[in-house]
């Protein structure tokens, strides 16, 4: 199975600068976290796009996403875009706008924690996505905390710090208001 997976920043690629003082995206995690799996049977195709917070992110940062998976559509068998987690919704969204017969499983994923942190959730979803990414049926989905959804529609929770569907949220709005 051939997988492209496209790099762009965001919390999971996040490294501390002990002169500076800050966690910054200067590099991609993703090869450190790759040889650290068992991978038997998959051809891995790395394209770093980008290295942002994806609050940094503009309308061309997401045009460029968008050629690249174009690009990574013929040659692909499935697409993982590795993706902050702030605006992550916003690509899927625009992917899914522009990308609506695609013929594989085209993954967004990412970390609320970096990489590099003890409790980071980085492993879990990369792993999560790699395996959505051989057993998915063709759509773009957000993958992450052992959770496949489906765009459009998927969002960001802040409260419980995962991805819901628009519906999970509306719905646990409407019995909260009636607890």
């Amino acid at each position: 199975m051939k997988i492209t997976i496209l790099t762009t920043g965001g919390t999971i690629d996040k490294t501390y600068d002990e002169h500076a003082g800050s966690l910054r995206n200067e590099r991609t995690v993703l090869d450190t976290i790759l040889k650290s799996l068992r991978l038997p049977d998959l051809f891995i195709r790395h394209v770093a796009v980008m290295s942002k917070d994806s609050l940094e992110m503009v309308d061309a940062d997401r045009e460029l996403i968008l050629r690249e998976v174009r690009a990574a559509l013929p040659v692909s068998d499935a697409i993982i875009i590795v993706h902050g987690t702030d605006t992550l919704s916003k690509t899927g969204e625009c992917i899914y706008q522009n990308i609506q017969d695609s013929t594989i499983p085209i993954i967004l994923t990412g970390a609320m924690r970096p990489y590099e942190f003890r409790d980071s959730d980085a492993l879990q979803n990369i792993t999560e996505a790699l395996f959505a990414a051989k057993v998915a049926s063709p759509g773009i989905y957000a993958v992450m905390h052992n959770r496949l959804l489906p765009f459009p529609g998927v969002v960001k929770d802040r409260t419980s710090l995962t991805f819901r569907t628009q519906e999970e949220i509306e719905k646990i709005s409407t019995n909260e208001t009636k607890a």
